[in-house]
């Protein structure tokens, strides 16, 4: 089996709720999302999706991800695409960095490799190790007040984890924090996702300000330096992401103990092989994750769908369903 062609497309994903917001007043409102089509010589075509979190939030952008795929899309006609390992060789070999450009292709050849053996991915990445993952829920950063209020509305809809984007403000993002927590039950899970909007002295101050409330800290701040400092200095759980990058910041994240859980996103580590690794290493060490991505519709959904089922319920945090926040649907299935 043999690729032959590679196609490419835009994709634009309307939010429903209109808008976007985390920290540092970033927003979106339309995101643009990536499709691959890998298609073999045999009629197999697998699809993958990559969809940055506008320009702001990692060192990826839209446009990149296509720009890239054409800087390495000719060297991988030829390949085989089973061969998943040879494949992220090659696109190593061709271009230097830039994961999240890799990303669509490495999943869209687990997707011919599952279509090929008639296997469904999570079996091919360990085995179905749970039948159902818990959802996390997004909650856009706004008043404290209409947070509240959204966290109720999706409750109602069977969510039990919410990602609140604080970041902003330390008075309000206690505020926030308070309203939000006093709304929920004992068994409802309530993270704090600052997104690195504030620096050392706000999210010491923060985090000492709520820290007679179930809540779990994530990201407070923009270096793993001052994120470290922070974790040793509050009894909450701790969860880190933009500094997780890849398998160098999760080894010094594990020796450094500074973090409980990481957000293992798929297409910031470059797509399903090097995602399952970081996922089996965090497994052996008792690191909690959430599976997920920087964004995405239908085809991100069912990747991250394939990699939550395969990981240990005892480590798996959450997941999230990134096709229920948008108006599009780009797959079927």
């Amino acid at each position: 089996m043999k690729i032959n062609e590679i196609r490419v497309y835009q994709v634009d994903l309307p939010l429903k709720e209109g808008k976007y917001n985390w920290s540092d007043g970033n927003s979106v409102e339309v995101f643009d999302s990536t499709v691959v089509a890998v298609e073999t010589d045999e009629g197999t075509i697998g699809y993958g999706e990559c969809c940055p979190l506008g320009s702001t939030y990692l060192p990826a952008y839209a446009e990149g991800v296509r720009s890239g795929l054409a800087e390495i899309g000719d060297s991988l006609i030829g390949c085989d695409p089973t061969q998943i390992s040879l494949v992220n060789q090659r696109m190593d070999s061709v271009l230097r960095g830039h994961p999240y450009v890799k990303s669509a292709v490495d999943v869209a050849c687990w997707d011919i490799l599952g279509k090929s053996t008639g296997l469904p991915i999570y079996t091919l990445l360990g085995g179905k190790m749970q039948d159902q993952v818990t959802l996390y829920r997004a909650i856009s950063q706004e008043e404290p007040e209409q947070m509240a209020k959204k966290i109720s509305g999706y409750r109602e809809e069977g969510y039990v984890k919410f990602q609140l984007k604080v970041g902003g403000d330390p008075n309000t993002d206690i505020e926030r924090i308070r309203s939000c927590r006093g709304i929920l039950g004992k068994d409802d899970v309530l993270v704090a996702d600052a997104n690195t909007g504030w620096v050392l002295h706000e999210a010491v101050r923060v985090a000492d300000a709520v820290s007679d409330l179930d809540v779990y800290i994530e990201q407070p701040c923009a270096s793993y330096e001052s994120c470290l400092a922070v974790r040793r200095r509050t009894s909450r759980p701790f969860i880190l992401d933009e500094s997780i990058m890849g398998f160098d910041s999760l080894l010094r994240g594990i020796a450094d103990e500074a973090m409980d859980i990481i957000n293992l996103k798929i297409s910031k580590v470059g797509g399903l092989s090097r995602a399952r690794a970081m996922r089996d290493l965090c497994a052996s060490r008792g690191i909690g994750m959430t599976i997920e991505d920087t964004w995405g519709g239908d085809i991100v959904t069912a990747t991250i769908a394939h990699l939550a089922q395969s990981t240990p319920a005892a480590v798996s945090f959450s997941a999230t369903d990134f096709n229920s926040y948008v108006t599009r649907s780009i797959a079927s299935g």
